[in-house]
């Protein structure tokens, strides 16, 4: 029970990925606490299966994230993790894409991590302890057709990460990032099957990765384990960006 009476925030909990980070953080002890917006039937199995809390509450909305935060720590004394997962994505090419689809994406993928790290950052300094990480993507660096709003977000989101762990290190706050490949969730189930098959021959391992695979890098960085891990990536992405490199 490695996360034994801690409190952790996972947003965008209720499918895929963010799912697998509620179920693993929970089965390991954690009090868990899980954001949703449009999918509030995925939220409720969610906590069902896993005995995590959902919460409604949108990326873009400052004052319904903190308070969340408030509501949380009220009820529980403490805060020790988040993990920001919460992302969408609103793929064109772009000289066809409105405007509102990047500032949409820019908005919940990287402003809503922004959003979500300033309103836990009073619980956990004072405490003088806390871990973060945020969930990126391989588009935020290999850059993919289609995705200069998601790939700018998760990008972006790196860099986040980086500015962060410098500035809360020192006061007990380690932020690190998890950087996925092609993973199987909703996102990947709608491509077609020609673009998994040449997608899947550019994987090392021959195959997407599964949610659990995430949760597990997830995991890993909340922990004790970590504790010396500070600013850093974990990319697990079934070998897709050491193929790109060789």
């Amino acid at each position: 029970m490695l996360f034994q009476d801690q409190v952790a925030v996972v947003t965008g909990g209720s499918r895929g990925i963010g799912r697998a980070i509620v179920a693993d953080l929970s089965a390991q002890g954690a009090r868990v606490f899980f954001t949703y917006y449009a999918h509030a039937d995925a939220a409720e199995e969610t906590a069902r299966a896993t005995g995590a809390t959902a919460r409604l509450c949108p990326q873009q909305d400052a004052d319904a994230i903190a308070r969340t935060v408030d509501e949380i720590v009220a009820q529980t004394g403490r805060l020790d993790a988040l993990v920001n997962n919460a992302g969408i994505r609103s793929d064109q090419f772009i000289m066809m894409m409105p405007e509102s689809d990047w500032q949409r994406v820019i908005d919940v993928n990287l402003s809503g991590a922004w959003r979500w790290a300033k309103a836990v950052c009073r619980p956990m300094l004072g405490a003088g302890r806390g871990a973060i990480v945020n969930v990126g993507s391989i588009a935020g660096s290999l850059g993919l057709p289609g995705q200069t709003n998601y790939a700018a977000a998760k990008g972006g989101l790196m860099a986040l990460t980086r500015a962060m762990a410098a500035e809360f290190g020192a006061k007990g706050i380690r932020v690190n990032a998890v950087v996925p490949g092609f993973i199987e969730t909703d996102m990947t189930a709608s491509l077609n099957r020609e673009v998994k098959r040449r997608n899947i021959a550019n994987l090392v391992l021959q195959r997407f990765g599964k949610p659990e695979e995430v949760a597990g890098a997830v995991s890993f960085l909340l922990s004790p384990a970590a504790s010396y891990v500070v600013g850093q990536a974990i990319v697990v992405d079934g070998g897709l960006s050491a193929a790109v490199a060789m």
